[in-house]
């Protein structure tokens, strides 16, 4: 009798040892090994021929015109880069309750409109459950198709009889093999079905969208190589208590990364918001208060107006606290330290705390100046000017650092009505004429002279 051979599997990250071992020495979790039999593929490869394809010159190649498809949003295929490529797999992921499935449902109707058939696979929901939904969001066609199945072998199969055009797993955590061990949302589970939908998809050229679950931290549930096994790894996130979602781009082999598009969730599903600047911007108010101030922030090919707010207050305890929303705690830590060196403000015995509104993040350092000018002026009891947008990166030095797509980001401030703009010094190298007074710094004790005034 031939003995099975086993191995441990980490279901956080994926890492394989021979024996249990407490604690991960990848991603360093600890209790995350779970025991699986090892696969043999000899069976498989003697029973199927391979196909060694074709060779082509890359000057015979012809694309189709219908090689990209609408999704009917033009937020989504703004991160898309265009529309969704056919035979492309895409990756959703985000948090639960979030919208994803609403998103996906309102995207197959676009579809369906076009004269695409499409078939949607809910392995964790009943098809009773998802006309629910349907009805909610107003969708109604006849070239979708609803499966309700978990097992990978009989969606191949109705994959086969169908023949669609659009392929949406909802979703991957909760399909599995019996050919593999361990229950679905195992890390085997996760990538050998991941690789049979994206083999699937290039093979009959099926654009194929997975729904992925995501951890507590955020990261995408299973082995990290699904994120390199897709075309496509989008994140859609947003405050569970707005009504604002934010699909953001994370991976795109036929596009730009770090894309978004911004949609507003309501009753009837979900709706696209083409100028987001104007969303966000719409609940301040020009009463003047210190601790708030408005960025200009690059996110993918577009600018987002957003208003930072900051609270600085004396503690009654030992340890003050620095809480940050919206943008990085280590990178509000490192603009703490340069105000305290470069300007003299103290922060030991005050808590800081740092939101940007709505409910968005912003990741790149030109929200740096708007960040500390918010901190400043909430300590010292000044304000900032309401009609003032602020650009800026911070150096260790207290020196204002140049940014990208300055005159983008001059344009959309000049557009939404603002009177006076702070930039780094020599940033604006060509000599273009804005209707709008440009003040170049150069420390940050210069921008707080250039902004504020007294309340």
């Amino acid at each position: 009798m031939v003995k099975s051979k086993t191995k441990w599997v980490c279901q956080n990250c994926g890492y394989e040892t021979a024996k249990y071992i407490g604690k991960c020495p990848e991603c360093f979790a600890w209790g995350s090994f779970t025991e699986e039999i090892e696969q043999s593929n000899s069976k498989y490869e003697k029973t199927n021929p391979i196909d060694i394809g074709t060779v082509s010159l890359i000057n015979e190649i012809k694309v189709d015109e219908t090689f990209r498809l609408s999704t009917g949003f033009e937020e989504f295929d703004r991160v898309l880069g265009g529309g969704a490529v056919s035979g492309s797999v895409i990756l959703i992921a985000g948090d639960p309750g979030i919208g994803k499935s609403t998103l996906v449902l309102q995207t197959a109707l676009s579809f369906s409109n076009f004269g695409k058939k499409v078939l949607y696979v809910c392995a964790e929901e009943s098809a009773n459950q998802i006309k629910l939904r349907a009805q909610r969001v107003g969708v109604n066609s006849s070239n979708i198709f609803v499966y309700s199945q978990c097992e990978l072998e009989n969606i191949k199969i109705q994959v086969n009889n169908i023949k669609p055009d659009v392929l949406i797993i909802d979703s991957i955590q909760a399909v599995f093999d019996r050919n593999l061990s361990g229950g679905s949302g195992s890390v085997s589970q996760i990538r050998e079905c991941t690789n049979i939908f994206t083999e699937i998809a290039k093979t009959k050229n099926i654009t194929t969208v997975i729904i992925g679950h995501v951890t507590k931290d955020g990261n995408i549930a299973g082995p990290r190589v699904l994120e390199h096994m897709v075309d496509v790894v989008l994140h859609f996130e947003g405050d569970k208590y707005k009504t604002y979602r934010i699909l953001r781009s994370i991976k795109n082999r036929f596009g730009c990364t770090n894309e978004i598009g911004i949609f507003n969730m309501s009753e009837d599903g979900l709706s696209e918001i083409s100028n987001p600047s104007a969303i966000f911007l719409s609940e301040k108010t020009n009463a003047v208060s210190p601790g708030s101030t408005v960025i200009m922030a690059c996110e993918g090919s577009r600018v987002i107006t957003a208003e930072i707010q900051a609270l600085v207050g004396i503690t009654a305890y030992p340890a003050p606290r620095r809480v940050s929303n919206g943008i990085d705690y280590n990178r509000l830590l490192q603009i703490l330290a340069v105000i305290e060196k470069r300007i003299g403000l103290k922060f030991s015995s005050s808590d800081v705390y740092v939101n940007i509104t709505c409910g968005i993040e912003i990741d790149e350092p030109a929200a740096d100046l708007g960040v500390a000018l918010a901190i400043i002026t909430c300590a010292r009891d000044v304000v900032v000017n309401f009609d003032t947008a602020i650009i800026g990166e911070i150096g260790l030095s207290g020196e204002i650092r140049k940014v990208n797509n300055i005159e983008k980001r001059i344009s959309e401030a000049q557009k939404l009505g603002f009177n006076k703009i702070i930039i780094p010094k020599g940033n604006l190298s060509k000599n273009i004429n804005f209707n709008i007074d440009i003040i170049e710094v150069e420390k940050i004790s210069d921008a707080v002279s250039a902004c504020v005034y007294k309340k």
